[in-house]
């Protein structure tokens, strides 16, 4: 039996060359990708903005033993450049919305995407450092609190009763 690989071992990927690397390292047996999120480095004005993570495992399916895990960055901008790899682990689909959702990076073969947790007329992406947190948006109500012509889940206050 060969020794496990190094456990968390970080490793950084040109953007360019993620999905190469990516290829390589589920040729190499990271059959499962655990996680694929964003950073963004605003406050750190660092250039590009955003890191992608993708965090995978060499999982053996026959004894339900963990053999080692990556974490792999890709510095990129909110400019597509990185490939979707959701052929590659179909939980990926998901993910990616998530990050373009949340963050705005988006995949450069996914022109399409779809928002996964706002709603389709949510306009920004709200983990994104510059987005202002006192930003309405066109589902949530007035911030007086008076009823909105649309639905909202932000119209209703709660009241204490009692005491």
């Amino acid at each position: 039996m060969s020794a496990p690989a190094t456990q968390g071992e970080r490793r950084e990927i040109p953007a360019a060359d993620a999905r190469a690397g990516l290829e390589a390292l589920k040729a190499e047996g990271f059959n499962v990708l655990v996680d694929l999120t964003c950073v963004d480095y605003l406050a750190q004005k660092r250039a590009p903005r955003f890191d992608v993570v993708y965090r995978l495992m060499k999982l053996d399916a026959a004894e339900g033993r963990d053999l080692g895990r990556v974490e792999i960055h890709c510095a990129a901008d909110a400019q597509p450049v990185l490939r979707s790899v959701r052929d590659l682990w179909p939980v990926a689909d998901w993910l990616e919305r998530e990050v373009w959702d949340m963050f705005g990076v988006g995949f450069i073969d996914r022109p399409d995407i779809k928002r996964l947790l706002m709603y389709e007329t949510f306009v920004g992406h709200p983990l994104r450092k510059d987005y202002p947190i006192a930003k309405r948006q066109p589902l949530i109500g007035p911030k007086s609190g008076e009823k909105a012509d649309s639905p909202s889940f932000n119209i209703l206050k709660p009241t204490v009763v009692g005491e």
